[in-house]
């Protein structure tokens, strides 16, 4: 229920740690985060280019953002609006490159703005402890590989690489 009263500024990342998936109230400000900064907009309904543009990524079209939804998984946002006020609306990232790349973790599907992904960002996207959790590439025909949390992993080979986590130790019983 939202009522009439105008705030002057909303912190989205802090409403929605505060409130849950609530719709936060009309606001003068809403604070949103680009990448790891913060940034003030008046307009709660805005397109991914302006978003792209209010974090300095020129020319816009060089750059992709991704809306960080609340399962971790990536949307990215082009010309459509998205409404800030919406419930869960915070947090994007964004990559310069003219394409998205395809992966799926932990059986879920994600969107990556960059040719190459490291596997502690990996680890990041599905939500898992860095430090307790192994990533691996699936290997059709063969043993699965390990991806360390600083190596690379290219994502333009040719189909979609799957991904999977594991606690890195398990004890035998």
């Amino acid at each position: 229920m939202t009522n009439n009263i105008v705030v002057e500024e909303i912190e989205l990342e802090a409403w929605v740690k505060q409130h849950g998936a609530t719709q936060p109230p009309l606001a003068q400000r809403y604070v949103v985060r680009i990448d790891d900064r913060s940034y003030k907009v008046h307009d709660p309904v805005i397109t991914g280019g302006q978003l792209l543009d209010e974090a300095s990524k020129r020319p816009v079209d060089e750059y992709l953002i991704f809306q960080v939804l609340h399962n971790g998984q990536l949307e990215e946002i082009t010309d459509e609006t998205v409404d800030l006020r919406a419930p869960g609306i915070e947090r994007f990232i964004t990559c310069k490159s003219d394409r998205s790349f395809r992966f799926v973790i932990d059986g879920r599907r994600f969107e990556w703005g960059a040719p190459i992904i490291t596997g502690l960002k990996l680890k990041e996207l599905a939500g898992v402890d860095p430090k307790s959790y192994g990533v691996w590439l699936e290997v059709h025909g063969a043993e699965d590989r390990p991806i360390a949390d600083n190596e690379s992993v290219d994502l333009q080979a040719p189909g979609v690489e799957r991904f999977f986590t594991g606690k890195k130790t398990t004890t035998e019983g």
